[in-house]
């Protein structure tokens, strides 16, 4: 907020202007069916941009559906919400699609980002190696978020993290991404961990 002169009867005094909210980009990735959509959704102030399409025969043949037989549609681009976390921050969502051949679009949906949430499902652990790996290689700040279908996972975080040989500073949360509360605190955690890394490569600099 900053204040601005504004004339009154005995002199000047201020009036406060209001400053529109930090934009931030974060990216949520994972597999194919982890529920990226779902968490895009959940959690969106303005109705979220997707770009579905069917699930065809043919890509039924590719994309492995026996945990998620009642899914229709897959991202073939990208899903796009934003949330405003306060009035100094306004966090911008953009979703990557899962499929490995899809993968093209990642480079540039990653760019500009602050962080990221890499979404998992324990029933599919070989799925989600791509994501970890490409956040890893791109430096990018991210955190892991299991997400409990159903209400439950199907192993215990020291598993998961094992795994999937994640390293020991990513945050390793469990989170529901039908539910708006759980998906804000996982967004939450992963603008701490770009904050920590921030605040990290400022700290020489100030020395």
């Amino acid at each position: 907020m900053v204040f601005v002169p504004s004339p009154t009867h005995g002199g000047h005094s201020v009036t406060p202007v209001e400053q529109p909210p930090t934009p931030v980009k974060l990216v949520i990735a994972g597999g194919f069916g982890v529920g990226k959509t779902t968490t895009v959704g959940s959690i969106s102030e303005i109705r979220p941009l997707t770009t579905e399409a069917a699930i065809t025969e043919v890509a039924a043949g590719v994309d492995d559906l026996t945990h998620t037989p009642g899914k229709t549609t897959t991202t073939v681009a990208m899903d796009f919400g934003c949330i405003t976390i306060d009035p100094t921050l306004k966090l911008y969502l953009f979703g990557t699609p899962g499929q490995d051949r899809f993968g093209f679009m990642w480079d540039d949906l990653v760019e500009g980002a602050l962080g990221g949430l890499v979404i998992v499902d324990t029933r599919r652990l070989d799925d989600c190696y791509a994501a970890v790996d490409y956040f890893e290689h791109k430096d990018v700040p991210f955190a892991v978020a299991v997400n409990a279908f159903d209400g439950q996972v199907e192993h215990d975080l020291d598993e998961v993290r094992w795994a999937l040989d994640i390293a020991e500073h990513v945050p390793l949360i469990v989170f529901d991404a039908r539910k708006t509360g759980s998906v804000r605190d996982a967004l939450l955690v992963v603008l701490e961990v770009a904050l920590a890394r921030a605040e990290a490569a400022l700290a020489p600099r100030r020395e």
